[in-house]
């Protein structure tokens, strides 16, 4: 379990969400992260680093794939194994820095990470659904090319990019993004019910980004983190 080893450190080490295209990984955070987390977790940062230095000029699908595949590679981890809590929304420093994390955790990360890689808020709705064959909750990234696009859905569970009508054990339930909150629908993007600051994880996560840009201890863009 994570819970107690996050260090105030790391909570002002976060990625200033403003997407100008200018995040770095700095030394600080790196030995900061290999002090606590090991070389590894230092690794898994750089090569974060490397994958946002190296896609800022393809196209939106090849960014889609290579976020999608780079967060992949990481271990599902039950938030009560975890965290010792029932349900926590990690940030993508701890995410990565930790090794691992559940479907929200992979979610809010490739959500992030494409945000910081200049896709339009509108495009991404990170998105409650049910998962049918394991009858349980879960959650996946969408991505609507256009506003009434089918989207493409980006998950843990599944290798590959696929539109959401292809993903038939998947039934939609809510989307969310910076702005708002949807009643989800496998075409477009269902219908408003109002802003995101209605779900309570979502305020706390981005209240934790936003408390580490105000401190900005260490000078570095990067991603809040549990303390």
């Amino acid at each position: 379990m994570f819970k107690h080893f996050f260090t105030p450190w790391l909570l002002a080490s976060c990625l200033v969400f403003a997407f100008a295209g200018d995040f770095y990984v700095g030394k600080a955070l790196l030995e900061n992260v290999r002090k606590h987390y090991g070389d590894k977790a230092g690794k898994r940062m750089q090569a974060w680093q490397n994958l946002l230095d190296g896609s800022r000029g393809l196209s939106e699908a090849a960014k889609l794939e290579k976020v999608n595949q780079f967060f992949n590679q990481l271990r599902f981890i039950s938030d009560l194994r975890h965290w010792g809590e029932e349900d926590y929304w990690a940030t993508p420093v701890e995410f990565l820095a930790s090794g691992g994390g559940d479907c929200e955790d992979f979610s809010i990360a490739k959500y992030f990470t494409l945000r910081e890689l200049g896709v339009a808020d509108e495009k991404l709705r990170i998105t409650y659904v049910k998962a049918l064959k394991l009858n349980q909750a879960h959650m996946v990234l969408s991505y609507y090319a256009k506003p009434d696009a089918e989207p493409l859905i980006l998950d843990n569970l599944e290798g590959d990019i696929l539109k959401a009508g292809a993903r038939k054990d998947l039934q939609p339930v809510y989307n969310f993004n910076g702005d708002g909150l949807w009643l989800a629908r496998q075409r477009g993007k269902g219908v408003r019910i109002g802003k995101a600051d209605r779900i309570s994880l979502w305020m706390d996560l981005r209240k934790r980004l936003r408390l580490s840009v105000e401190q900005g201890e260490t000078g570095n863009a990067g991603a809040g983190a549990k303390p």
